[in-house]
């Protein structure tokens, strides 16, 4: 009987065992004579996709080959192309490619692929102690299953600052007395843009309303998002999969003041497709934007008949007026198509390699991207690894890092949650009122162009009645883009 119950134990071990090894197994060891072949899409391009190229090869040269991992990327272009290669390969539209292992998402589109049940859980494959390392914010933006699980890995962040054309605005300021607290806030920055435009204006009294905007913005959403935010609004505020719009009419005519009124005044401008191309012509000295516009800060004016060299500047993005320290969160992380256990458990350990403070910081000095762990969220590692790489670093793209690592204990970052339509709900705010903000200031040139004074000529469209047109139209198309919330 002793030995009997031996037999019986054993065999209680090796059914238990034949349970729980197939899926060890199949998370791993990988086989590294027959290596997994992931395919990797990003929107990567230049400088960004050579520095990510450069760490897929290390990769598979290092940690790969030993794990039986082998990683190739492919840019699709812009972030526009990339989203429309996905759904292809999802709807299986003819001449589609198969869908990659893994692709970069910003978490509106994957929260609409996560509906469709594309995405793997990457949950089962971290622990807490592991996800304990990443800045909070970034793992809790990834967290957009039902469920709370993650599905979005961090890889890369940004937020934005304030990029200045140091030369002339000291000639500005020397002539004017403006001063650079005053664009430490939005206010400040409209009276600073007013006062340019007046001084420029001023530069050629025969030729009166000609003066030239000081500022622009890239991502308008981004103003709405966080300058509600600032405010104490919420304006996509999501719970339990249900998203709530608030749009209070006192906050929203702070940012339709200061942001629509000097468009139409022509204090400030939008004239290329990003706002670094108008300092490079001359049309405008300052823009906040995100982090990674930095390297493309141009390094001199270049106009039909004057090319001249400039200095730059980087500075906190402005916030409005007793608002919170806020600033946005941005960037696009990296999904994992759902597959099998072995592909995906492969590919999160490219992630994870990937994100090493080292590797990440060495992506972020050439693309600059912020790294994702908080060890590696300081001057010191940044310094570090530039030392024992050996790297060089573009000046501008060096000093933005050091800027916003110095201002990360002082200001918070702020990403809204994805719910159903929240692209749609972006385009809203990123093109209802700047679109129309270009179209009228076109109307108050043609006005000023014919006589009229710039007051006299921008009066329609900053009154009173002006605002409540705009406040209802643009609350009927948010309303219209997000649609029923279930």
């Amino acid at each position: 009987m002793k030995y009997s119950g031996k037999i019986t134990k054993s065999i209680c071990i090796l059914i238990t065992l034949a349970f729980i090894l197939p899926g060890c197994g199949s998370k791993g060891p990988l086989d590294p004579k027959n290596p997994v072949t992931l395919t990797v899409w990003h929107y990567y391009n230049g400088s960004q996709q050579s520095a990510f190229d450069a760490l897929v090869k290390e990769f598979n040269d290092t940690e790969g080959r030993e794990k039986g991992i082998y990683v190739e990327g492919f840019s699709q272009g812009s972030v526009s192309d990339l989203e429309t290669a996905i759904r292809a390969s999802i709807n299986g539209d003819v001449g589609a490619d198969s869908m990659p292992d893994i692709f970069s998402s910003y978490a509106d589109t994957a929260y609409e692929i996560e509906q469709l049940g594309a995405l793997a859980n990457l949950s089962e494959y971290f622990n807490e102690k592991e996800l304990e390392q990443y800045v909070d914010s970034y793992i809790e933006e990834g967290r957009i299953a039902d469920d709370g699980t993650l599905r979005i890995f961090p890889v890369a962040k940004s937020t934005e600052i304030m990029m200045l054309n140091e030369t002339d605005w000291e000639t500005f300021a020397k002539d004017t007395g403006a001063s650079l607290d005053d664009l430490a806030t939005i206010e400040g920055v409209v009276s600073t843009a007013k006062a340019y435009y007046e001084w420029t204006d001023g530069l050629t009294p025969d030729v009166p309303g000609d003066g030239r905007a000081f500022y622009g913005r890239d991502a308008l959403a981004n103003y709405f998002i966080i300058g509600m935010q600032q405010l104490g609004v919420e304006i996509f505020q999501v719970e339990n999969g249900k998203m709530t719009l608030n749009v209070p009419k006192e906050e929203l005519r702070r940012l339709w003041e200061n942001y629509y009124v000097p468009m139409v005044k022509g204090y400030f401008g939008a004239y290329g497709s990003f706002r670094s191309d108008d300092v490079k012509t001359g049309e405008l000295l300052a823009y906040t934007g995100s982090t990674t516009s930095a390297m493309y800060f141009p390094n001199q004016v270049e106009q039909d008949d004057n090319t001249y060299s400039i200095d730059y500047m980087i500075l906190e993005a402005p916030v409005f007026e007793g608002g919170q320290r806020c600033a946005v969160q941005q960037g696009a992380g990296m999904v994992v198509s759902k597959s099998d256990e072995q592909r995906e458990y492969a590919a999160v350990e490219f992630l994870k390699w990937f994100t090493q403070a080292d590797k990440n910081l060495q992506f972020g000095c050439v693309s600059g991207y912020l790294p994702v762990l908080k060890e590696a969220n300081s001057i010191e590692k940044l310094d570090q690894v530039i030392a024992e790489k050996q790297l060089e670093v573009a000046p501008k793209t060096y000093d933005c890092l050091v800027s916003v690592f110095g201002e990360m204990e002082q200001i918070s970052l702020y990403t809204n949650k994805s719910f159903q339509n929240g692209s749609a709900a972006r385009k809203v705010l990123e093109y209802h009122l700047s679109d129309k903000a270009v179209q009228d200031r076109e109307a108050v040139g043609t006005a000023v162009r014919e006589g009229k004074d710039l007051e006299e000529a921008s009066a329609p469209f900053v009154s009173e009645e002006a605002f409540e047109n705009w406040y209802a139209s643009f609350c009927e198309a948010l309303n219209k883009a997000v649609g029923e919330q279930g």
